[in-house]
């Protein structure tokens, strides 16, 4: 499995009096790590050879760029000591240093924005193909650590989550044009140019931290963008290996040195200082509600996705045994940990007793009254918040800690409920394999029932199974960013089994208080300009617009003024012989040369 090496080891080599550390050829340690060894005077050694002479997959573990030392990822502009004054014995708090590598991170990766504004197509697809080598190479050992640290999921749906956030996402964005010009209207002789926003800050959650992680960097560098991570503590590992493979590839293939960033000491106030720099421009949330609040607080522009909760409606005309396999496939899929994963079944009565053997018979237990009420209380910390110990767990698991028995082979817990909100907890998002289960009359039914449980999910996804089409336009109306048919939600809402575009930060509009409705891509990272020529008569607008016809207010002068002209016109071609006086010819004289004089 690989290894990750943070500053915090090195100090810990440091105050056993270590000098040479022997590591694993898939070790992975981080910039500021490798500086604090140096000025500690720790190496560094794979198999008895100095560092320099090894490679990590075609990654380069000496850090280098080019047969070059990497610069000092702790010193760009200070001296080490300055910014993690731990040597002669003196401790240092963590928040500071913690502070301290948030100002670093964002200080160097403002740099890194600066230079990679001005690359090619050509430049910019090079250092994406060797990042998704190199993440082939480890999705499999990111998904392990992942699990490892976090408790969360299982190994193999988190290989296939990394596999979707790299080599997948990498297929469907690769001719995505993000630099240059865009689009040129011809006709309305306007161009629109794309430009990299600079300087990106990503937020990752623990449930899917190394996906989210690869998956945030490639499409930042797509769009020319570099990026600063700030992970979730419990996943703090496996985000900081995955972001610095991502670092190395990118910088391997050409990329500025701090292209990727991430905070090894993470805190609230390190999380807080990059939020609100002034040197970042965007920030990618993806985490708990009180993260993705704080970053639309921050008072900079921010992609914020919030909570979901999917309700499942099957209608009586779906082919049940396809739709509870779907269902079952994906609230199972990495231990239902993707926020857009079924949170309840909905059903009509007339094939409920179908719908409830098919469940069964796939490996879906349902629970008495009781059972519910020990799962409840297992899985949720007083309100509807989930206690951590029990997300992205498998069923077995939680029935365990919940006290109950269900038989070998159980797949998702499924409880019965009869209302929505308080009172009725599996009516809220839970982020692990259990079901909340609702029948109804009909689908007119269902639908008010899907809207009130979309309420504490709104936005996010809904889920139909129906042969129906008319079913599927009068439900495409609902408050849901992703209406997905016939397919598992969270399989379907990531792209991986949709025609959507494969993402790991998905939208909620603003009925979930997002700024954005779609799967993020690398669009969403760029700012757009137009230039635009002239094709019309500044002098004569009003004029030569067949559209404008108002009756302008005969006190406007200049309206005036060109009513009596044409007053004159009329009177002096007059050629009915009558003519007209010199008073009145003199008159009228005197009333233009008034206007004018007014006029200036």
């Amino acid at each position: 499995m690989a290894k990750l090496i943070s500053i915090s080891d090195v100090e810990l080599l440091y105050k056993a009096g270590e000098k040479i550390c022997f590591i694993e050829q898939k070790t992975i340690i981080t910039p500021a790590a490798k500086d604090l060894a140096r000025q500690h005077g720790i190496a560094f050694s794979v198999q008895g050879q100095p560092e320099e002479k090894q490679a990590m997959q075609g990654i380069k573990l000496a850090f280098s760029v080019q047969g070059q030392p990497e610069q000092s990822c702790a010193t760009q502009g200070m001296k080490q000591s300055e910014a993690y004054p731990t040597s002669g014995g003196v401790e240092v708090d963590y928040d500071l240093q913690s502070l301290q590598e948030a100002r670093d991170l964002v200080s160097r990766g403002d740099v890194a924005a600066e230079q990679i504004a001005s690359y090619t197509e050509e430049q910019i697809d090079r250092i994406l193909r060797n990042m998704v080598e190199a993440a082939k190479q480890y999705n499999v050992e990111f998904a392990r650590m992942a699990v490892e640290e976090t408790g969360f999921g299982n190994v193999a749906d988190k290989t296939y989550k990394n596999h979707l956030a790299t080599v997948l996402v990498y297929e469907a964005i690769k001719d995505m044009k993000t630099i240059g010009v865009l689009e040129e209207d011809v006709v309305n002789k306007v161009t629109t140019i794309a430009e990299p926003m600079g300087l990106l800050m990503g937020i990752i959650p623990s449930t899917n931290p190394t996906s989210t992680a690869m998956f945030k960097s490639i499409i930042a560098i797509k769009a020319r963008n570099s990026i600063v991570f700030s992970p979730h503590p419990s996943a703090l590992k496996c985000t900081l290996a995955a972001a610095e493979l991502m670092r190395k590839a990118a910088v391997e293939a050409g990329a500025p040195e701090n292209i990727v960033g991430c905070i090894s000491k993470p805190s609230v106030k390190a999380t807080d200082e990059m939020m609100k720099s002034d040197k970042v421009k965007l920030i990618i949330a993806t985490g708990g509600p009180g993260m993705v609040k704080a970053a639309y607080s921050a008072g900079k522009p921010a992609l914020g996705v919030g909570a979901g909760n999917t309700p499942a409606y099957i209608e009586r005309s779906a082919d049940i045994p396809k739709a509870i396999s779907d269902i079952i496939a994906s609230k199972t899929f990495d231990n239902g940990t993707i926020c857009a994963s079924e949170q309840a079944i909905v059903v009509e009565e007339c094939i409920r007793d179908a719908v409830i053997a098919e469940c069964k018979r796939q490996g879906g237990y349902f629970m008495s009254r009781e059972e519910t009420e020990k799962v409840c209380a297992a899985i949720f910390k007083g309100t509807h918040a989930m206690n951590a110990k029990l997300v992205g767990r498998e069923a077995h698991v939680v029935a365990e800690a919940a006290g109950i028995s269900v038989p070998p082979g159980t797949k998702v817990l499924i409880g019965e409920q009869f209302g929505v909100g308080a009172g009725y907890p599996l009516s809220y998002e839970k982020l692990t394999t259990v079901l909340g289960f609702y029948t109804a009359k009909d689908w007119e039914e269902a639908c008010h029932l899907c809207i009130d449980l979309l309420q504490n999910g709104i936005g996010h996804t809904l889920s139909l199974h129906t042969r129906n089409e008319e079913i599927v336009k009068k439900f495409s109306v609902k408050p849901a960013a992703r209406i997905l048919v016939n397919t598992g939600a969270s399989q379907g809402g990531t792209g991986a089994s949709t025609g959507l575009l494969p993402s790991f930060t998905l939208g909620c509009g603003t009925w979930g208080g997002s700024s954005v409705s779609e799967n993020v891509s690398p669009l969403h990272l760029i700012n757009t300009k137009k230039v635009a020529y002239g094709i019309k008569d500044c002098l004569t607008l009003a004029n030569s617009d067949p559209l404008f016809c108002y009756n302008i207010s005969p006190n406007n002068s200049s309206s005036l003024m060109t009513g009596m002209i044409d007053d004159a016109k009329t009177i002096l071609s007059d050629n009915s012989g009558t003519g007209i006086s010199g008073r009145e010819f003199h008159a009228i004289i005197q009333d233009l040369v008034a206007i004018l004089k007014k006029e200036g």
